[in-house]
């Protein structure tokens, strides 16, 4: 029982006589560049593309990853952080009094790199006594990581301590997540808007049959996963979309360069960084296959080091987006002044030196190199490093520390009673948290020394607005790339995209602009119609219906024309219907004019003869009166022809039908008063008869002006009831407009033809009872043929003028008047007009009379 008691109070002794102290555990990894000052600012960049690490036995330490090729951009961010944090020690008007001093890391691999931003939240020194502590170990913020995937890593951890990261180039859309990453801010655009800016750009050249590639972590995939919707929703197709590593199986790799050799699309949009881009390019450039559009996020699209690749022709006339550039006066200075003596502990600048200068520094084991001294120039040397030209990722690597410097100073500048935390207080200037710099940062609103508007949303977001590049030459000494546009997403949506009309270079170097498509584009005329079972990008184009338009391409459906319009003959537009009515100036119109006018004539010429030829027995034994009074309305029937030609309307509607009623009604009454006139002859010749005062001149007036008034009676009912009306007859021919003239009632116009009808078969049978009559009173058989031509027609009318259509139903009403006209010209009068003129010697009364009659006085 007493040995727990003796622990306790063992415990309680060291307890008393222990100070309040921390220890490090382990080693701490010294930064590749530092500098001291009243508040350090951290950076992690990775001077060194590539690095083998070696396996891990868990029996010791795992030895630190052997770093390969220099990155030079990656050594001129850390320089430009060096150069901001100098200048704004040396300007009174940010955080006088005040100076900041750095700690950038080189870190090579996932693992070197959270190391790194763990030695930055904890400090280096090996004992922090609390009651020795003048001031904080911990870095004020961290800038970097170029990378989205580290950043990710260290952002997530050194997050929950609130300290500030800041990145100028890590992109993914995932960082924007506010409980995940609750301090990381950044002076790059998030990816989902250069992915909806890539969609747009796509969508801008007409590509909508694309593949997509990206680099297989959450950068790429994400990038990728938001590019693909927003494609989507743009109605662009994506044929493929792969991902694969640089560090990954071969296999893979073959895998996707054997989908593009096999693939229709002609256009990639690549998610990666400058590494995949660059192992793909090589393959792709092994297996000779170009031609290929390229379109590019920023992680690579700018980076010097593709002219190192084996394959950097392939890339050519790539399109994608970089940040804007900027001119940063004094770096270029700051750059060409460096020398290995300004860092001594720093291994990287040491290498640096001796692959710029080709040489061998002083105590180094590149002893086939020449000596070098480290006091050489940078002055004349023109390198990537020194090349300010192209300030982008650069400049936000300075807006970056400028935000940082701005925070402090605001918090530094607070006033107590007016500060930003509980009851109005400020920071502790003596002991600053980290979390009071984040709130600062969160609402620091500066405009740099450039103009530059710096701000973050409450994502930790910058305003986003990207330069829209083209590589427009790609050689083994350098990149040329032009700027061609701009995307501002700040903009209204129509506005975003802005092209400068530079002359862009295609893929593969070509002049003209790639085609990427599954199917070609649908003309107007035409609408889409997806295949079954292919993406929306794959359709065959079908010519619009009868009656419809597509005025667009790659129209989704057809529009109706209005009821008075058809499609011309592309299908493109709708034009006003052609009209169509029996017109004086067509053949078939000028024929009918022609017959009609000619029927004038010949009923004029035969009146003159007969008019001449009076008082001659043939004339006088035929009724001259009843036959003047037929030539006169057969002259009518032949001028009511032509009221049917031309442009209906009211007028014209109304008198051609009634005038064509009431002239053949006439025309018939005088042939039905010939037929009985020519039956009572025959009753008044026989012994005792006294019939023909019954039916005397006064009483055939009068009958031919009683059947006619019935007639006259019918059409002033028909044209009080529901007259003829001129209409647009659309319903007939799909392409024209019919202008013809509606009956008003149908039962009318039928009533008018059955009483001609009525009249014609009176007198057919009439004269069909006559015709035994002797020889020479062979009227009435010249009437019954007239008759029975008069009825042949029409009756063979009716069906004719049911079935034929538009203006020919005109045509056929005419034919039928000018048929009948003739047949009764030319049966009762002609042979008349042939005994008179030719054979005179017959034209006597005893001929006409006969042996057996008496003198008929008509």
């Amino acid at each position: 029982g007493t040995m727990p008691l003796l622990k306790l109070i063992v415990l309680a002794l060291l307890i008393r006589r222990g100070k309040p102290v921390c220890r490090l555990q382990g080693t701490a990894q010294p930064p590749e560049l530092t500098k001291a000052g009243d508040f350090i600012l951290g950076g992690i960049f990775t001077f060194r593309t590539g690095f083998k690490g070696s396996v891990p036995t868990f029996q010791s330490l795992p030895s630190p990853p052997k770093c390969l090729n220099i990155n030079t951009r990656e050594f001129k961010f850390a320089q430009t952080m060096i150069f901001a944090i100098d200048e704004i020690n040396q300007n009174p008007a940010i955080l006088p009094n005040h100076t900041l001093g750095y700690k950038i890391y080189n870190a090579c691999g996932m693992s070197n790199i959270m190391k790194s931003a763990i030695d930055l939240a904890n400090g280096q020194r090996r004992i922090i006594d609390e009651s020795n502590c003048t001031k904080s170990d911990t870095a004020q913020a961290v800038i970097g990581h170029s990378g989205s995937t580290p950043t990710m890593g260290f952002a997530q951890i050194i997050g929950r301590f609130h300290i500030p990261v800041i990145s100028h180039f890590a992109t993914c859309a995932c960082l924007s997540n506010r409980k995940e990453y609750p301090t990381f801010f950044r002076t790059i655009p998030s990816d989902y808007y250069q992915s909806r800016a890539l969609a747009k750009l796509v969508k801008h050249f007409g590509w909508t049959w694309i593949g997509a590639i990206a680099v297989e972590n959450e950068y790429g995939l994400n990038g990728m996963a938001a590019f693909i919707q927003a494609a989507q929703e743009d109605g662009v197709c994506i044929e493929y979309s792969e991902a694969f590593s640089q560090s990954g199986p071969a296999q893979k790799l073959q895998r996707i360069v054997e989908i593009i050799k096999r693939s229709t699309s002609k256009v990639i949009m690549a998610f990666m960084s400058h590494r995949e881009i660059k192992v793909l390019a090589a393959e792709l450039y092994r297996q000779n296959i170009t031609g290929l559009q390229w379109v590019g996020s920023d992680a690579w699209i700018t980076d010097h080091s593709l002219s190192d690749s084996e394959g950097h022709s392939i890339l050519m006339g790539s399109l994608g987006f970089t940040v804007s550039r900027a001119q940063i006066p004094g770096l270029d200075e700051h750059l060409r002044q460096i020398q290995p003596s300004q860092f001594p502990d720093s291994q990287f600048v040491k290498d640096f030196w001796e692959d710029v200068f080709d040489c061998s520094l002083n105590g180094s084991a590149k002893i086939q190199r020449k000596p070098c001294s480290g006091s050489e120039s940078l002055q004349d040397v023109e390198s990537q490093f020194t090349d300010v030209s192209e300030l982008r990722f650069t400049n936000n690597v300075y807006k970056s520390v400028y935000a940082v410097a701005h925070a402090l100073h605001n918090l530094f500048e607070c006033e107590d009673g007016q500060g930003p935390f509980s009851n109005g207080s400020c920071a502790d200037t003596k002991k600053i948290q980290p979390w009071q710099v984040l709130h600062y940062l969160q609402n620091v609103n500066f405009t740099t020394r450039q103009g530059e508007r710096v701000y973050f949303d409450k994502s930790g977001d910058p305003p986003s607005r990207y330069e829209i590049i083209n590589l427009q030459s790609v050689t083994s000494e350098r990149l040329h790339v032009a700027s061609i546009g701009v995307f501002d997403a700040t903009l209204p949506s129509e506005h975003q995209f802005i092209m400068n009309g530079m002359n862009i270079v295609w893929g593969g170097g070509r002049n003209t602009v790639t085609v990427s498509v599954c199917s070609e584009t649908c003309l107007p005329g035409t609408r889409k119609v997806l295949r079954k079972g292919r993406p929306v990008c794959c359709y065959d184009c079908t010519p619009c219906p009868d009656g419809e338009i597509s005025n667009t391409t790659d129209s989704v459906e057809c529009l109706k024309c209005p009821i008075e319009y058809w499609p011309n003959v592309r299908g493109d537009t709708c034009i006003l219907k052609e009209t169509e009515f029996l017109s004086y100036t067509e053949i078939i119109g000028v024929i009918l004019i022609f017959f009609s006018l000619m029927g004038v004539i010949l009923t004029t010429f035969i009146a003159i003869i007969f008019f001449q030829f009076r008082e001659t027995p043939l004339v006088r034994a035929n009724n001259s009166e009843l036959s003047f009074l037929l030539l006169f309305s057969l002259t009518l029937c032949f001028l009511c022809s032509l009221t049917f030609i031309g442009r209906p309307s009211d007028w014209s509607c109304m008198l051609r039908h009634t005038a064509f009623g009431i002239t053949f009604v006439l025309c018939i009454s005088c042939v039905l008063g010939k037929t009985i006139v020519v039956l009572m002859a025959f009753r008044a010749t026989l012994p005792g008869s006294n019939v023909m005062k019954w039916f005397g001149p006064p009483q055939q007036r009068l009958s031919v002006l009683a059947f006619t008034l019935i007639q006259v009676v019918i059409c002033i009912l028909w044209l009080t009831i529901n007259p003829p009306f001129p209409v647009k007859n659309m319903s007939l021919l799909q392409n024209k407009i019919i202008l013809e003239c509606a009956l008003g009632s149908p039962v009318w116009f039928w009533a008018v033809l059955a009483y001609i009808g009525l009249l014609a078969i009176l007198c057919f049978v009439l004269a069909f009872l006559a015709r035994k009559l002797p020889d020479n009173f062979n009227e009435a058989k010249f009437i019954t043929f007239s008759m029975l031509i008069f009825c042949a027609v029409w009756i063979t009318f009716i069906p004719a003028y049911v079935s034929s259509p538009g203006k020919f139903t005109v045509a056929v009403e005419i034919f039928a008047i000018l048929a009948s006209a003739y047949g009764l010209l030319f049966c009762i009068f002609i042979p008349k007009c042939f005994i008179i003129l030719l054979r005179p010697e017959e034209n006597t009364r005893k001929h006409v009379m006969g042996k057996t009659t008496n003198d008929i006085h008509c």
